[in-house]
């Protein structure tokens, strides 16, 4: 049978514009649909505006410490408006780069929403395309129905687009997404209370990251209340009321839903042509992204294993290998995924838990540091640096590096090589120190903390 192409991808958004490139720089005719943006949520309403927002707090905190270092200024004032301008412009800009790379790259962009006619047609508009393979990339979007009258509240999609910080804030949920922007808009000045059911925010990080994370959310301001997730959300904008356990009501001028987020899956067609899905929604796959039907795969946050805009764009280019480059045994480990949260001060964590390695029968030997950053040293700040590692006992091998301070991400990315490649607790030792770093002190770790296991 003949195809108008040997692949179309449904989702424009980080991974599936890297399956398309490297899908035809392999040869293959390749088109990509997107009813939206091209560049996805990573690019346009996530990672990167997001961490433009955290640069944005963090000037305020280097503003209040330079004068421990002698510098005097006069009164700091931040302005949401300009920022946002800025935002636009550069994530227009990023939209366009995404479009030239597609162009370049000889992959068909296709404006409008995808939705699968039969197992081997994509109808988009008025266009409908045959394909020999489809890759689904259509990741995930904020849940508006996990508390009765949440539907209407703002997500973090509209966060990022304020023109002005709000008067009071309250967060819901405990994720990435309420942590990093509740730590953001308290240090913007806004006060925030952080709602959420369980003793302590971050649900599958490391016990410890966890506490320390609460630690410094309270120290920056934020109000936290745990088991306090509301039963029900009233009012309206300005003027929001969340029904609290025991009839307690808190009234709030603005208010943020980061309860999580759902694969978009809806009106894809996904069941007529036999792709099942699981109980979250989420396209269910093998390790090499391959769905229920062959010749249908998908990537990233739409199959809610991994939901990493890296891992995304690692598993469509394996996807892209494997079919069309010649790379048979092409897949992502996603065992040891390094990553991040965006907070004030960061995490970053690769490995699993102390708990979880405990629960899988690991014998562990635990190290860890918990040190006042020398850059506090004229600040008057009590913000404090944790670090740990995981060691497997039996073979000396490193299993688990977490960190929270600052520089977390950009340290924990550079040890995320060693973990991948095997290092053990022997080669940590093995390597000289740079000093005076923070970083230095994951090679100075010798006194045993703990046996776990």
């Amino acid at each position: 049978m003949a195809f108008d192409f040997d692949l179309v991808v449904l989702g424009a958004g980080s991974g599936g514009v890297a399956a398309s490139r490297r899908a035809a720089l392999h040869g293959a005719k390749v088109a990509i649909v997107e009813a939206g943006r091209v560049g996805g949520t990573c690019v346009l309403r996530g990672c990167v505006p997001k961490k433009l927002l955290m640069y944005a707090a963090q000037y305020g905190d280097a503003f209040a410490e330079a004068a421990g270092y002698g510098w005097q200024f006069g009164a700091a004032a931040f302005d949401m408006a300009r920022w946002q301008a800025a935002k636009t412009t550069e994530t227009a800009r990023l939209e366009g780069v995404y479009r030239s790379m597609l162009a370049q790259g000889g992959v068909e962009l296709v404006e409008g929403q995808g939705r699968f006619v039969d197992a081997h047609t994509i109808a988009a508009g008025t266009r409908k395309l045959s394909a020999r393979h489809v890759l689904i990339a259509t990741g995930a979007a904020p849940v508006r129905d996990a508390i009765p009258g949440i539907e209407r509240c703002p997500t973090s999609d509209d966060l990022l687009d304020l023109a002005a910080l709000p008067a009071r804030a309250a967060v819901v949920g405990a994720g990435y997404i309420a942590v990093e922007f509740a730590s953001m808009l308290a240090r913007l000045g806004v006060p925030v209370s952080l709602l959420y059911r369980a003793p302590l925010p971050l649900r599958g990080f490391d016990d410890d990251l966890r506490r320390r994370a609460a630690d410094a959310l309270a120290a920056a301001g934020v109000t936290l209340m745990p088991g306090q997730a509301p039963l029900r959300i009233g009012g309206a904008p300005g003027a929001w009321r969340l029904t609290l356990p025991a009839g307690v009501t808190l009234d709030v001028p603005w208010l943020l839903n980061a309860t999580g987020r759902r694969p978009n899956t809806a009106d894809l067609g996904l069941e007529a042509i036999g792709v099942t899905t699981d109980s979250h929604a989420a396209v269910r796959v093998d390790a090499r992204c391959q769905s229920s039907v062959p010749h249908v795969f998908a990537i990233g946050d739409v199959t809610n294993r991994k939901n990493l805009t890296p891992v995304a764009i690692a598993e469509g280019r394996a996807v892209a290998d494997r079919l069309f480059g010649g790379v048979r045994d092409a897949q992502v480990d996603l065992s040891r995924v390094a990553s991040a949260v965006f907070m004030l001060p960061p995490i970053g964590t690769i490995g699993p838990s102390e708990s979880d390695l405990i629960a899988a029968g690991t014998t562990l030997r635990a190290y860890e540091a918990d040190f006042k950053p020398m850059r506090h040293a004229f600040t008057g700040r009590g913000e404090r640096t944790y670090m740990k590692l995981l060691v497997d006992d039996a073979s000396d091998r490193v299993l688990a590096v977490h960190m929270i301070g600052a520089d977390a991400p950009e340290i924990v990315q550079s040890l995320a090589v060693a973990l991948s490649a095997g290092a053990t607790k022997a080669h940590f030792d093995a390597t000289i120190a740079v000093h005076p770093t923070a970083a230095e002190e994951f090679v100075l770790l010798r006194t045993l903390a703990r046996r776990s296991g």
